[in-house]
């Protein structure tokens, strides 16, 4: 029998078969769990008092004051709880809006739907949206008959879409009722379209402005590879979404929007008030532990400048593209001290490119196993920290991220072949 770490490092006990039964298990505790709510609610609000998709209610609130003709209303904490409990009643706690004014277009059209209909067409979209994101990473190409997530099986091999559809971070994004499927099928779907449809990518990318935390590490790389015509487009796509807000809301809420940012950085990210366990960020780690408010920022500062540096090698190097848009996509998480766990959707299109790679290439020593660790780290990431005071999402976000640079420097410095062979062992 081999030792426990031999096993982990090679990840000879991440078979196909364990795999299957893993996420089968997940999904069925994740659809058990949703059930529970929806058939312990009164009305729109959980046995916990809650409203049915918690966060989502937020959106809904926003929404209902565009259609009152006062959209800047949403911004304003004290507002926006009022509207929440004459919505859902008045022991509905607190859910801020904290997103720009872009993001009031599709609040408003969800809020003109009953408030489960908003809810369950909000959801059904946006992971259909995830889905065909996920989807275009395991068949990269039209004609193709074999998916490289899983070289040996044809199009008639749905792992992938198991493993889509049971990642954990799925079920704490629906029963929140956030956003992260559209944010996951934004940022994976420009990366798949990003030398195919460079238009078409920067649209995307444009897009990801209603989250803009996550647009950090994006720019550089379309600067630092002379991908313009990605980045004129999603400057162009940016300019538009803001100008279509202040004609339809008015310049004044721009103003309102930036008024509401110090109650976001003060009392959700420095204060924490929202928990330090459901923030998945070193920012967030730091504060945790203690640590006063401005280390917490240098240090934040300090990863962000190396994980800059390291996407600046990783996308200049001759390796795989698969390589490099995980690397994209882990990092753009990292960067932010404003995380969520249900922003670890953004999580999926990594999982599924460096498994792509993999696929093709192989895998290096515990490469299997830290990616099994962030499917799975979701699922538990906040109840553990909660218990513990132990973050599990950011150092295992960072172990995948630098096994991946070291990935990038086998490719770089040995023949496609020799390394392949190296990676295999």
């Amino acid at each position: 029998m081999q030792p426990v770490l031999e096993v982990l490092r090679s990840g000879s006990w991440l078979t196909r078969e364990r795999v299957k039964l893993v996420a089968i298990a997940v999904l069925v505790a994740s659809i058990a769990g949703l059930a529970f709510l929806v058939v312990t609610a009164h009305g729109l609000v959980d046995i916990r008092g809650r409203p049915l998709g918690t966060d989502f209610s937020d959106v809904y609130a926003a929404g209902s004051y565009v259609l009152d003709g006062t959209p800047d209303l949403p911004f304003d904490p004290v507002r926006q709880h009022a509207r929440e409990q004459q919505i859902f009643g008045d022991a509905t706690p607190f859910y801020g809006w904290h997103y720009p004014p872009l993001f009031l277009f599709i609040a408003a059209a969800l809020a003109l739907m009953p408030y489960g209909t908003a809810l369950i067409v909000w959801q059904a979209i946006t992971f259909g949206l995830y889905l065909l994101m996920m989807r275009s990473i395991a068949f990269p190409f039209p004609r193709a008959t074999t998916p490289l997530l899983s070289p040996h099986a044809g199009r008639g091999d749905y792992l992938w879409l198991l493993l889509a559809v049971a990642f954990p971070a799925v079920l704490i994004n629906v029963g929140h009722g956030q956003n992260g499927s559209l944010t996951a099928a934004l940022l994976g779907g420009a990366l798949v379209q990003l030398d195919r449809r460079p238009i078409v990518s920067g649209i995307l990318f444009g897009c990801l402005a209603y989250k803009p935390q996550f647009g950090l590490m994006i720019p550089l790389v379309l600067a630092v590879t002379g991908r313009w015509r990605v980045f004129a487009a999603a400057g162009a796509t940016v300019a538009a979404l803001v100008l279509a807000s202040t004609l339809a809301f008015g310049p004044h809420v721009w103003q309102a929007f930036l008024d509401s940012t110090r109650f976001t950085r003060q009392v959700a990210l420095e204060r924490g008030d929202t928990g330090w366990y459901k923030i998945q960020s070193l920012f967030a780690w730091v504060r945790m532990w203690g640590a006063p408010i401005p280390a917490a920022y240098v240090l934040q500062s300090v990863l962000v400048v190396a994980l800059g540096a390291a996407l600046i090698r990783l996308w200049r190097a001759p390796t795989s593209y698969a390589l490099k848009a995980a690397g994209l996509c882990l990092a753009a998480i990292l960067a932010t001290p404003y995380t969520f766990d249900y922003d670890m959707m953004m999580l999926a299109p990594a999982i599924a490119f460096i498994a792509r790679d993999g696929a093709t290439r192989g895998f290096g020593p515990w490469e299997k196993t830290v990616l099994a660790a962030l499917w799975l780290v979701p699922f538990i990431a906040r109840s553990f920290a909660y218990a513990t005071f132990i973050p599990l999402g950011v150092p295992t976000m960072l172990a995948m991220f630098v096994l991946l640079l070291r990935r990038n420097t086998l490719y770089s410095a040995l023949p496609m072949a020799s390394s392949s062979a190296i990676l295999l062992k």
